[in-house]
């Protein structure tokens, strides 16, 4: 059964149509002149399981010389006895040639239509949801990184870095979404950090100044940082050690697009549920046999 709706919009275009209603049609082209606005839609009628679309557009017959089709001095020899009863019969006579004409070319015309349509679909997967700004922002992405199933997931997002960077709420609603976890809850206190330098500096001269010279390449210093409580659901405990390791790429990504440079983002992953316990006198474990554990 072929839905129509009593109404479309103004401004939707022919290769639109036929990807919302996929199946048979037929074209009717009505031209580009005509008085007043005319929209690329002029009309549609659907008659059993077939929708014919109007467009306000010319053929491929109306692309090529007239004299293709039409003789071109039709209306120059005629005489003046009955001149308006041959007018008028030369007129049907090339109404009927156009009719013919625009029948021959409605294969090629409807094949045209069907591969804009196509090239339309193939550019709004490449144009749709931001992907090219996406694209141009995450141009140096690691091979690592573009196999992070959580990184791929938080790329949408990267457009809109700058609201979100720094908003409590924000950054809460997008890694909501993103670990499917509906109540987690982004904390921001002042902890103290371990800093490590894989490659410490320090004072090769003399007189140099004693404030730049460290024992070691470790010191603790108090950070803001964005606290999360979480754990993983159960799909993706299959492989835990490899899903940290994933969810520690993650954290670094959010904290350089994200947050500023000053903060950092922590995740303390911790499940509340139950302990495991041998034997108590709460919970009552039993290995099949009537002797407590």
């Amino acid at each position: 059964m072929l839905y129509i709706p009593h109404q479309i919009p103004d401004d939707i275009s022919a290769e639109t149509m036929l990807r919302l209603f996929p199946g048979e049609y037929q074209l009717a082209f009505r031209g580009t002149h005509n008085r007043g606005v005319y929209f690329d839609m002029s009309g549609f009628e659907a008659h059993e399981e077939k929708m014919t679309l109007s467009v306000a557009r010319s053929s491929l017959y109306n692309a090529l010389p007239e004299y293709m089709f039409h003789p071109i001095d039709r209306f120059d020899n005629i005489p003046e006895k009955d001149k308006e009863e041959r007018f008028r019969e030369e007129i049907e006579k090339q109404e009927r040639e156009k009719e013919r004409a625009r029948k021959f070319f409605a294969p090629f015309d409807e094949l045209l239509l069907n591969l804009r349509a196509d090239v339309q679909e193939i550019i709004e997967k490449h144009t749709a949801g931001n992907k090219v700004l996406i694209d141009i922002l995450c141009d140096r992405l690691t091979p690592q990184q573009q196999s992070n199933k959580l990184i791929c997931q938080v790329l949408p997002f990267i457009p809109h870095c700058k609201i979100i960077r720094g908003n409590r709420l924000l950054l809460t609603l997008m890694l909501r979404k993103i670990l499917m976890k509906e109540g987690l809850v982004v904390e921001i206190c002042e902890a103290p950090i371990l800093n490590t330098d894989a490659e410490p500096s320090y004072s090769d001269g003399l007189n140099g100044d004693l404030g730049d010279s460290y024992l070691g390449n470790a010191y603790m210093e108090d950070i803001v940082t964005y606290k999360i409580t979480y754990w993983p659901e159960e799909e993706s405990q299959d492989d835990f050690f490899g899903y940290l390791d994933a969810l520690a790429e993650f954290r670094l990504f959010v904290q350089d697009y994200f947050l500023s440079i000053e903060h950092t983002l922590v995740f303390e992953v911790v499940t509340d549920g139950p302990p495991l316990r041998l034997s108590d006198d709460v919970i009552l474990n039993y290995l099949g046999y009537n002797a407590n554990i």
